[in-house]
């Protein structure tokens, strides 16, 4: 099984990241977004790799079909 990392179209609150961290690691996407609220409030660097993510991770239906 080869798994591919995306932007969750299904399960996204602002541009589908933790939906797809979550759908690629088989965890809950609220656990991920704690996490990353957590990382915001502590430093900010939660939200700058939020930012670079949502921009280089393609989203669901942008990957190229095999």
């Amino acid at each position: 099984m080869n798994k591919k990392l995306y932007r969750s179209m299904m399960d996204k609150k602002l541009c589908g990241v933790c939906g797809g961290l979550g759908e690629y690691f088989d965890i809950d996407s609220t656990v991920i977004r704690v996490a990353w609220i957590l990382f915001a409030l502590l430093g900010g660097s939660g939200l700058l790799a939020y930012l670079i993510c949502a921009i280089v991770i393609p989203q669901q239906n942008q990957l190229p079909n095999p």
